[in-house]
């Protein structure tokens, strides 16, 4: 198949990045809901703007699918 596709306008703005968080990086505030954790883990849009921190990666995942947000890691 020689069809070419421009996935950039499939995109619509949808992807998001989910990567980990050292607690110790975080404000004192988040710091003390952390319930002793060393690594939440961050969703954020293309633009870096952070959208959520989560307990696990896969919650992360989760919450992205929920809102019709297309997931992808960040190393």
């Amino acid at each position: 198949m020689q069809t070419k596709v421009n996935f950039d306008a499939l995109d619509e703005g949808r992807t998001v990045y989910v990567r980990p968080v050292a607690v110790a990086e975080l404000p004192d505030e988040v710091k003390s809901q952390a319930d002793g954790l060393d690594t939440l883990y961050a969703v954020h849009r293309a633009d870096g703007e952070r959208l959520a921190l989560v307990k696990d990666r896969g919650m992360a995942f989760v919450l992205a699918r929920q809102n019709d947000l297309a997931p992808v890691t960040v190393h």
